[in-house]
């Protein structure tokens, strides 16, 4: 009797709790996707969408770096009609949001979209008029939610529509600006968002990489420490995001931008933002901590694998234990 033969193409499976008759209005995901539906009396707990890294941050310092960050778009001279914009789920990213729209709404600016992980900030800066519409590919919080389902201006895209880099036209090059988050930015502004200081794996990447290398402007915000651990080393532990595509670091000891967009730095200057070097940050997140050895590279076997949005290899993650 002949072997059955399979086919290696994937299968995706639909899981729900909310069944309805033939056809869901409106379509996301279209039939000609879908293999199998999987019913179940209740897909979770809505109310523990909110996590504690999506809400914005109510600290001085925090707040001190998203006015700063906000500050910095502006004076960069993106804000118009076609300024499309990005901001990451930390708390000071949630927070430039929030100086923003300030800075938008004086200003009379209405933007284009504002994209991403959505938000119950950026669902606020469509109903006040500053963006024309959302481009959601998750919502973070309940108040997204609840927008994604009752206005038509917020909008939902696939991972493919948003970050595809072979794609007809992904949305994240039509970002003007974008503000990411980081665990460790290095001297070369490489960016690790990827392993802590001492080795451990604390999440994925998202669309750091994507972002970061779409945008007209990358902004990275941070604070100078975490505890007595600097976040500004010489080098990171874990290569997410390239350098090169990083474009200013934010922080609460001022800004540094990268050496290769020399005309956002004269930009910043001209409007008065204090605009330092990228060694400079380093030192002073190091000042007072002489007895601080940056940890060693992990030499253990490879356990994973950080690809490029164009499936190069940026680096890898060694084992730190036996």
């Amino acid at each position: 009797m002949p072997k059955p033969t399979y086919t290696t193409r994937p299968r995706v499976i639909a899981v729900t709790d909310n069944l309805v008759p033939y056809p869901a209005c409106p379509i996301a995901i279209s039939q000609d996707y879908i293999d199998y539906v999987v019913p179940v009396r209740s897909i979770g707990d809505s109310t523990r969408i909110v996590s504690g890294t999506t809400r914005p941050t109510d600290e001085p310092v925090g707040l001190a770096i998203a006015s700063l960050a906000a500050r910095v778009i502006e004076a960069a001279g993106l804000l118009g009609e076609d300024f499309g914009f990005q901001t990451g789920a930390g708390g000071i990213s949630l927070a430039v949001a929030a100086a923003l729209g300030e800075i938008m709404g004086r200003r009379g600016v209405k933007g284009s979209f504002a994209a991403g992980g959505i938000t119950g900030y950026l669902v606020e800066m469509l109903e006040q008029g500053l963006f024309r519409s959302l481009l959601d590919v998750q919502c973070f919080d309940l108040r997204a939610v609840e927008s994604f389902r009752t206005n038509p201006l917020h909008q939902a895209m696939s991972a493919s529509m948003y970050a595809n880099p072979w794609n007809k036209g992904a949305v994240v090059n039509r970002l003007s600006a974008m503000v990411l988050g980081a665990a460790e930015v290095d001297l070369d502004f490489n960016v690790n968002v990827t392993t802590a200081s001492d080795g451990r794996i604390i999440g994925g990447s998202g669309g750091h990489s994507d972002t970061a290398a779409g945008a007209e402007l990358a902004i990275v915000t941070t604070r100078l420490r975490a505890g007595n651990v600097p976040k500004i080393v010489e080098q990171v532990r874990t290569v997410t995001t390239p350098g090169a595509t990083i474009d200013v670091v934010v922080t609460e000891a001022g800004i540094a931008v990268n050496p290769l967009r020399p005309e956002i730095k004269e930009r910043l200057i001209a409007s008065g933002l204090p605009v330092v070097s990228i060694h400079e940050l380093q030192e002073k997140a190091c000042r007072g901590l002489e007895h601080y050895h940056q940890p060693g590279t992990a030499d253990g076997k490879v356990v994973g694998i950080v690809e490029y949005r164009d499936g190069t290899t940026l680096d890898v993650i060694r084992s730190i234990g036996a």
